[in-house]
């Protein structure tokens, strides 16, 4: 199996893909994260990591849009989506792609006819046009000869591949990844994050992903963030290897180090 150790982004990374300026996110009145600042390089593979209840969800979500902040911005290639008004978001969401937790696939649609949602909605193409490019994305996540199966006749792991096909059927710059490895097996797990280096490599995707998973973490990181529940925020970021080897907060290297997991 190849070796998936990231490579160290290239010169079009310097531009920032995702800047996130003293976000405040919350539900209901209740405050779960407090001045929250980092930038996404382009083509960077991008970990928000912690452990349970640290927020890390609540982020992705409020990064995509789906829950408003209380305070702060989120700016994708420069252009403020929490301010945009209906248009321009809607012009912005285009730009990227999501998979979620469970896959979040319609159970009385086929595989391609899920993939073929987003199509739909945000293009102009004739429905030919539309099936040949859920197929072709299919065949891009290893799932050709299933376009016709549903999602109840399929694995864990293909459920996760199919709804990656659908995350990338606008040929998004980025896609967003909720606990891509939850309820995988080692194998599968680590096949997922090899296709997830392949999209990457192959679209100069920018990829970010909300994973405690130190296997993930440790072979296909660039940079993380770390959250912490009684902080409500950042407490690390840089490179997870260095993180784990110098970091003096104990609750950095306790989650990096435990089981003594640290790669060689």
């Amino acid at each position: 199996m190849k070796n998936l150790t990231p490579t160290a982004p290239g010169s079009p990374a310097t531009t920032a893909a995702i800047e996130v300026e003293k976000l405040e996110c919350g539900y209901h009145g209740k405050l779960v994260l407090k001045n929250v600042s980092f930038t996404v390089r382009r083509g960077e593979i991008f970990f928000i990591i912690g452990g349970s209840g640290c927020g890390k969800s609540t982020l992705l979500r409020h990064l995509v849009g789906l829950n408003a902040p209380t305070a702060g911005d989120v700016k994708f290639f420069g252009r403020s989506f929490t301010d945009a008004d209906t248009t321009k978001r809607r012009e912005v969401l285009k730009t990227f792609g999501m998979l979620f937790q469970s896959g979040a696939l319609w159970s009385s649609l086929s595989l391609r006819q899920n993939v073929a949602l987003p199509l739909e909605e945000y293009t102009a193409l004739s429905r030919r046009e539309i099936d040949e490019l859920a197929t072709l994305k299919l065949a891009q996540v290893g799932l050709t000869g299933f376009e016709d199966y549903y999602p109840a006749e399929i694995s864990g792991g293909m459920k996760k591949r199919a709804g990656l096909a659908r995350a990338l059927a606008l040929d998004p710059e980025i896609v967003f990844f909720d606990e891509p490895s939850a309820g995988l097996d080692p194998v599968t797990s680590r096949k997922l994050d090899e296709l997830i280096l392949h999209v990457r490599e192959t679209f100069d995707t920018t990829i970010v992903v909300v994973s405690h998973e130190l296997a993930s973490i440790f072979s296909i990181a660039d940079r993380v963030i770390m959250l912490d529940r009684v902080e409500q925020g950042i407490i690390a970021e840089g490179r997870p290897r260095e993180l784990a080897a110098n970091s003096r907060d104990p609750r950095v290297s306790e989650f990096l180090r435990r089981g003594d997991l640290l790669p060689q």
